[in-house]
């Protein structure tokens, strides 16, 4: 086994790693949760389970025959897996950082919760959706680290769900909050920090 494959292994396995902690966060978090008095429709629900599951088998699958998808898009080299390796570190401590501001707030669907809170500390202070982007920017290690087309077109896949499924709790948090959420969002941005 040569350096450069037991650095990409290594490198893989301690991203897929990352990746079980921040399901095992959110499972034990999702213990802790308020109960819904609004939620997002079934079909809306499908719709966002949908494109995240094929953004992550596209990120992280081995078909058999993927032609032009498997196309290498980056150079298979340590340097590229392990600032891969860093970026999804990052990414999923962000997301952490992120479900943990939330506390009892969070919720896997688009929902209300009863003395639903509109929380503004954390990262929550500069993105409105910091748990989406520190999903997507973990994304982006893990395609680094596997180099391939197919990844970063995951990655299209699940920015589009997370865009459609933030625009359906941004509506519910107006709806509950008013000028509030308004003001909040005046000087958030949606999924990076607004400039201005």
């Amino acid at each position: 086994m040569t350096w450069n494959t037991l650095t990409e292994q290594v490198a893989a396995l301690w991203a897929s790693r990352l990746w079980m902690l921040l399901a095992a966060v959110w499972v034990v978090m999702w213990l802790g949760m308020k109960k819904a008095k609004k939620r997002e429709a079934w079909y809306q629900r499908m719709e966002h389970g949908l494109l995240v599951i094929a953004g992550f088998y596209l990120l992280s699958a081995q078909g058999p025959d993927w032609s032009w998808l498997n196309e290498r898009v980056l150079p298979g080299v340590p340097a590229v897996w392990l600032t891969g390796l860093a970026v999804t570190a990052l990414g999923v401590a962000v997301a952490i950082w992120a479900r943990l501001s939330l506390g009892s707030n969070w919720s896997g669907t688009v929902t209300l919760k009863a003395n639903h809170e509109l929380v503004r500390t954390g990262l929550y202070r500069w993105i409105r959706h910091p748990i989406y982007t520190g999903i997507l920017v973990g994304m982006i290690g893990t395609a680094m680290i596997r180099g391939y087309l197919r990844g970063w077109i995951g990655i299209g896949f699940v920015l589009l769900a997370f865009y459609l499924k933030a625009r359906r709790e941004e509506s519910f948090l107006r709806e509950e909050f008013g000028a509030g959420f308004d003001e909040h969002a005046k000087h958030t941005g949606m999924f990076l920090p607004k400039l201005t």
